[in-house]
This record gives structure tokens, sequence and C-alpha cells, in this order.
């Protein structure tokens, strides 16, 4: 189980690095209706989190079983195509990204962030997390190393939980820390916000590319 949650820790880091829902969970903060939305959306983000690695470990599991120690052509396969879309998303990214001296643009959604609901927080949180092209393709991954690993329930969802922990982390502490100090956290929350809207397309660049060659590293290392 170690050597799973290893394998599967620079994945989930993938999908807690994410500018994109951090970025909505700050604003969602630093609207009139913080209280309401930010957990909301925290349980979206959670929860999608928890459907997609779980829903492809059940997948995966159901591949031949086949000893550790010996090839394992599908899974390399399947890893060798998650890693060349990652690559795709990587060189879209970095050629998206803002020129010199541009402003950065906040898609309409976000402009809206300050007066949805809390069922609407939930919704866009799940969908970030489970239908966002570049969080799926992580938790793909990790369904596939956890579903081909051969664990038992109990450890399978051990580790499903310890994804999902890290990969909800960098929205699960600013939601709870506003909770708790709401007023001293406003102020690093706006400079927090301001940098990843600048840094958006470069961060998830490296990030996707990152992760593609890992993936790709692990596919080929099935054969």
């Amino acid at each position: 189980m170690g050597t799973v949650i290893g394998d599967i820790l620079p994945l989930a880091l993938g999908i807690a690095i994410s500018p994109v829902p951090i970025i909505a969970a700050i604003l969602m903060l630093l609207s009139r209706k913080a209280r309401l939305t930010g957990p909301g959306f925290l349980a979206g983000w959670v929860l999608g989190i928890v459907i997609a690695v779980t829903v492809f470990t059940l997948l995966s599991s159901v591949l031949p079983d086949q000893d550790a120690t010996s090839p394992q052509p599908i899974k390399g396969v399947v890893q060798l195509l998650l890693g060349a879309l990652l690559l795709v998303l990587a060189l879209r990214q970095w050629r998206g990204r803002p020129k010199a001296g541009d402003h950065p643009t906040l898609p309409k959604w976000m402009q809206a962030i300050d007066s949805i609901s809390f069922a609407k927080a939930l919704g866009l949180g799940f969908l970030l997390s489970a239908v966002n092209p570049k969080n799926l393709l992580l938790a793909v991954s990790a369904g596939v190393t956890i579903g081909s690993a051969t664990l038992d329930g109990g450890s399978s969802a051990l580790v499903i939980a310890v994804f999902t922990l890290i990969a909800a982390s960098t929205v699960l502490v600013p939601v709870v820390g506003y909770l708790v100090a709401a007023e001293k956290l406003r102020g690093p929350l706006d400079a927090l916000h301001a940098w990843l809207a600048k840094e958006n397309a470069v961060i998830m660049a490296v990030l996707l590319l990152t992760m593609g060659v890992v993936v790709i590293g692990k596919g080929i290392g099935s054969f």
C-alpha cells in the first residue's frame, strides 16, 4: 500500500496545485456569502475527487490480474495515452499564456461568483474536480494505479482517502481557515488570488508537463 501511495502522490499534488479551483475558492471567500458558498464549494470539490478516483479504480480493477513483477501492457498503454493527453494540455496552456504586458481575464463564471447559491457552489466544485479535463486526467491516472495494484477493499479505500485529502488540501485549508479567522486572511487571500490569476497558465503548463512525463514514465515501466 505504501508503494501505491507513493505512486499517486504526484498526481494528488497535481490536482492540489491546480490554480483555477483555488482562485474560485478564494473569490467565494471574498464574497458576501463566503460562509455559505465556501463550504459548499469545498464539499463539491471533495465529492468530485472521490467519485472520479473511485470509479476509475473500480474500472481498472477488472483488468486481468498479473504478477507485480511481470509486464502489464494494458496498464502501460492506458498510462501512455493519459500521459500524452497531459502533454497536449500542457502545450495548450503554454501557448495560451498572457503575453508580456497583458492582463489576465477571468472567465465569466468567476465574475458571477459573488451572487451564486450554496447549491451552485457545490455543483461548481464538483464540475471542477470530476469533469474538468485537466483534473479528471490526473484522477484517472490515480484510479488506474490504485485499481491495478490488487489491493483489498479496505486498503484501496484508505489510499483513495489519502489521495483525496492531499488533492483537496489547497481548497480545504483556506475555507477552514476563513471560517476560523476571516479578517486575518482577507489580505493574504487577495494577494494569492492576484498572483494565481496572473500566473495560472504558466503554473498549469509546468504542472501538466511534469505529470505527463511522470505518467508516461510509469507507462513505459509497465511493459
